[in-house]
């Protein structure tokens, strides 16, 4: 018997094609989405960083501004409101009232007495003499230092918590004011304030239009050679003339009431050769010092005195010599910078009977020799100075 052979089922299923025209192919990776999606990722990456650090300072500066710790507090408050730009950062954290009860407890007594010219004798200047340097690291006033032969002496002052350079000036009449008048948008650096009035030494001076790095304008009052080149003593509140006479006499005046026409006759009368201003008012917005010594006393603190900043201040001594000092600040070289008691006992320890503070913060330094001996504690000006409209120079 023969077997049929039936043929068996099975499960495949039977093929399929598809229409012509729509084949599938395998989908290709944009290049163009991945470096997208790589770019979000570093953007989000760098947004929560920002906003972690941003928290974190801003906690970690509430613990400062808090009142668990009064004098951190105080130095705190006191510090930023001595800023051009984070005055604003104490508000944050606490009333006007508040920080008015700050500064109150920690501003200086007010000097009203005028500058006794009897105090200084010129009569032992040499007046002659090629302008050359002679450092020394040691801040204290020896004899062997104040009888140096040299016109300009350069000493290295260190503090706890801030570093300085004092320079004497022997002969006052060699200190002018150079500036940039007619005045414009932009000013210039110190280095080449000096070299364009053929000085070999200079500082910065006092207020001026420093937003965004301009420095083409000062405030308050501007006297060069005798010149009134700015005049609105009432344009900020509390100013004080700083300056010399024709005699070579550093004066600090008060002309925070005068008007233009006073101050006119004030120039005239006391023979005003050179002269910036600066701002004495302690409040919740400003907190500011000029006086620091008049007629050999020193001004009297009321707790801390101020905040720590950079500094520049100018003083005179006894025998007619200048007393220029900058310290530095604000995190640079680890320091947060110097106090009004600071500045007080550095210039009492080279002997100023009369001395000034001058504006600070970023616009403080000093230059000598072809060189900055104290700049600018702004990352971007940290070889050099800020834009000034005018400064104290040595020819």
């Amino acid at each position: 018997m023969q077997n049929n052979m039936i043929p068996q089922k099975t499960n495949k299923a039977p093929n399929t094609r598809v229409p012509s025209g729509k084949k599938r192919r395998p989908q290709k990776s944009n290049g163009k989405s991945k470096v997208g999606s790589i770019i979000l990722k570093v953007l989000a990456f760098i947004l929560i960083t920002v906003l972690a650090i941003a928290l974190l300072a801003y906690f970690g500066l509430g613990m400062l501004m808090s009142d668990s710790n009064p004098e951190i507090q105080s130095m705190t408050v006191t510090t930023f409101l001595e800023t051009g730009a984070f005055k604003f950062i104490p508000h944050l954290y606490l009333s006007d009232s508040e920080i008015q009860r700050i500064v109150d407890g920690n501003k200086m007594k007010d000097m009203d007495a005028d500058v006794d010219e009897g105090l200084i004798n010129l009569e032992g200047i040499v007046y002659e003499g090629t302008l050359n340097v002679s450092t020394s690291t040691s801040a204290e006033s020896d004899d062997s230092q104040n009888n140096s032969s040299a016109p300009i002496e350069i000493h290295e002052v260190s503090g706890s918590t801030y570093y300085g350079t004092m320079m004497i000036v022997k002969d006052p009449s060699r200190v002018s004011l150079a500036t940039i008048y007619p005045w414009r948008d932009l000013g210039v650096t110190l280095d080449q304030l000096v070299k364009d009035n053929g000085a070999v030494a200079g500082i910065n001076g006092g207020l001026y239009n420093s937003y965004n790095n301009t420095g083409g304008s000062p405030y308050g009052v501007i006297v060069s050679n005798g010149q009134i080149q700015y005049n609105q003593p009432q344009q900020w509140p509390g100013l004080v003339l700083v300056g010399f006479t024709e005699n070579n006499i550093l004066q600090i005046i008060d002309i925070s009431q005068m008007t233009p026409k006073q101050v006119e006759h004030l120039v005239k009368d006391r023979k005003i050769r050179d002269a910036v201003t600066f701002q004495d008012e302690a409040s919740d917005s400003n907190n500011h010092f000029v006086q620091l010594i008049i007629n050999d006393e020193a001004r009297e603190l009321h707790g801390m005195g101020s905040g720590l900043n950079p500094r520049t201040a100018i003083g005179q001594r006894a025998d007619g010599a200048v007393l220029m000092f900058v310290t530095d600040g604000r995190g640079k070289n680890g320091h947060l910078g110097a106090s009004a008691s600071d500045l007080i006992e550095v210039m009492r320890r080279f002997d100023a009977v009369n001395a000034a503070n001058l504006d600070g913060g970023s616009s403080s330094c000093m230059y000598y020799g072809d060189e900055y001996l104290m700049t600018s504690v702004t990352f971007y000006n940290a070889n050099s100075s800020w834009r000034l409209p005018a400064g104290f120079v040595v020819k």
